[in-house]
């Protein structure tokens, strides 16, 4: 079995350069939200990459549910032992969130690590955050994921029953480890509570000014960032992966006009997303609560482009946010055949499955079309602005 993670530090280091890493899903019937096995692979896929692995292979198997004990069925299991000798991975990832009890069953059943799509997600944002406020939101959400993992991790000693010298260091490890994690963890809330009430203040200061705020939000990878620093010279840093930016930032920039507001680029969501990241994230995640108006940025070049768009509306709606004004950019119009908006808006809006109508095709890339963009979030936000506080 391979080696316990340690609570000091970084809790995870899942994907480390040249791991060879192998994919597994399963096709459930349950809350799928149309996105099928293979699509799914081929996200946790970029994820992996995204992390530094090098994914040599993906297996799934359709299925009611997923296994309880070891995630997929027996037969499939032995196919996945069996690629071992012809793929010589040394990783397995898993597309779903994994009990502690199904981890540890597929890694003594294959004698490798395994990891799930939250852990693979939680080793990104490490690698990401930047700031403060983002470190301790990550560390936090790690250390809620791994806390219910330790018994399973202990399991293998508690199985030794009483004899001397075994069952009493299990247990004792097992419960100081507890201790120190929810130790931690008090700590980590207490510090972010202090961000949350540092934010708030600004938040106040905000309002009494009465400038609205606009907050992109979209899947990850879906160009948020590049049409952040269109608008707002920012510099943010833009790059071809998933979760490239974690940390929200905000600037002031005036819309056509003459209408002030802030804009502030968000994280991306995306398909399966952990609701322990969700609630560690609670600081960032308000942020958007608070806009007057959400700028939906959705890439339409990309083949998973309605159910992305599905996805993040879904989220939206958990988050209360269903009814608040959105303007929505169909971002890369340059990547679609017959570039810088050559395609039928029509056929666009039909492929994607779109329920509103203000929706606006753009390049970020480009900066085609961006200022038809503004002057519709521009209209909206004049519709929503709140008054100045007396």
């Amino acid at each position: 079995m391979a080696g316990r993670q340690s609570i000091k530090g970084q809790l995870y280091n899942t994907a480390p350069k040249h791991e060879r890493a192998l994919l597994l899903a399963v096709e459930s019937t349950e809350g799928t939200e149309g996105w099928t096995a293979a699509d799914s692979l081929l996200e946790l896929g970029r994820l992996a990459d995204s992390a530094g692995a090098d994914v040599v292979g993906s297996v799934s198997q359709h299925m009611g549910v997923p296994s309880r004990q070891q995630y997929v069925g027996k037969g499939k299991l032995q196919e996945v032992l069996e690629l071992k000798a012809r793929l010589s991975y040394d990783l397995l990832i898993c597309d779903d969130e994994l009990s502690a009890r199904q981890q540890l069953a597929l890694e003594e059943a294959l004698d490798v690590r395994v990891i799930d799509r939250t852990a693979l997600i939680l080793d990104i944002f490490a690698r990401q955050a930047r700031t403060r406020e983002g470190k301790l939101q990550v560390e936090l959400a790690q250390h809620r994921y791994l806390l219910p993992r330790l018994v399973g991790r202990w399991q293998h000693l508690e199985r030794l029953g009483g004899g001397i010298g075994t069952r009493g260091p299990g247990e004792s490890q097992l419960e100081t480890d507890r201790r120190l994690i929810r130790q931690r963890i008090r700590r980590l809330e207490e510090e972010l509570e202090h961000v949350r009430q540092h934010r708030d203040v600004y938040r106040r200061r905000r309002r009494s000014e009465g400038i609205p705020l606009v907050a992109l939000v979209g899947y990850t990878n879906a160009g948020k960032s590049t049409l952040f620093n269109m608008l707002s010279r920012a510099g943010v840093r833009v790059e071809d992966k998933l979760f490239s930016t974690l940390d929200p930032v905000t600037r002031r920039i005036c819309l056509p006009g003459d209408v002030p507001v802030l804009v502030t680029d968000t994280v991306g969501f995306i398909h399966k997303l952990p609701h322990s990241i969700v609630a560690a994230f609670r600081t960032t995640l308000e942020e958007i609560g608070e806009a007057d108006v959400l700028l939906h940025v959705v890439d339409i070049s990309h083949r998973d482009a309605a159910r992305q768009h599905a996805t993040v509306e879904r989220i939206l709606g958990e988050m209360g946010l269903g009814q608040r004004p959105i303007v929505t950019a169909l971002n890369k119009v340059d990547l679609v055949q017959g570039g810088g908006g050559g395609e039928d808006l029509a056929a666009v809006r039909e492929r994607l499955e779109l329920s509103r109508p203000d929706f606006v095709p753009v390049s970020a890339a480009t900066g085609w079309n961006v200022p038809e963009l503004m002057e519709r979030v521009a209209a909206t936000v004049t519709l929503v602005a709140p008054a100045p506080a007396g």
